[in-house]
């Protein structure tokens, strides 16, 4: 699509996504074939024509905050964690990305939270969490722990060993990161 044609899209509603593509990816890879995946540019809300490709894993990761509200889409996931957090990070998160990385202003960041972001999280994606497993708070010390039993719980599925609590270098708990160091030997799931 041309750039100019694209300025008006509502990019937070879930019709603005090719899920049909995304479905399709899903389904070869759990094939064991490996999808090309689509690259955009941000700041002109457009496909590039180069893709990123995708190989199979023992455990493939989808993210975005808009995957739980096409039924269709639910239905290729195994597990669904949907990560809650509250609406003044949401925009603070949101402001630093979008000033950053896609050179808006704050101004523009504001006007398009107030007319799209913020319906369409009321609309698609609040609603969207009661098909999750679990729901993780981003706020606060349980964050951490849901973490660590979802990356344990991963590693099982994966048949990788399980994190240990170490202390780090700060002294700080710092998960040991042993599916990084193990499992690139092997060619499996990066978590």
């Amino acid at each position: 699509m041309p750039v100019g044609s694209t300025k008006n899209l509502n990019f937070d509603h879930p019709d603005s996504l090719d899920t049909d593509l995304l479905i399709q990816h899903i389904k070869d890879l759990r094939l064991g074939k490996a999808v090309n995946v689509p690259n955009y540019d941000f700041s002109t809300h457009s496909r590039l024509l180069e893709v990123t490709k995708t190989e199979p894993r023992s455990i493939v990761l989808v993210e975005g905050i808009l995957i739980f509200s096409e039924p269709r889409l639910v239905e290729q996931l195994d597990i669904k964690i949907f990560v809650d957090a509250d609406s003044d990070i949401r925009l603070m998160r949101r402001i630093t990305r979008d000033t950053a990385e896609r050179g808006r202003s704050v101004h523009e960041v504001m006007e398009q939270y107030k007319s799209t972001v913020r319906p369409m999280h009321e609309e698609f994606v609040e609603p969207s969490k009661i098909v999750a497993d679990v729901i993780v708070h981003s706020a606060g010390q349980s964050g951490d722990v849901a973490l660590r039993m979802i990356t344990n719980h991963l590693r099982a599925e994966a048949g990788l060993p399980f994190s240990e609590r170490v202390r780090g270098e700060s002294g700080e708990d710092d998960d040991t990161n042993v599916l990084d160091k193990d499992s690139k030997k092997r060619g499996d799931a990066e978590l």
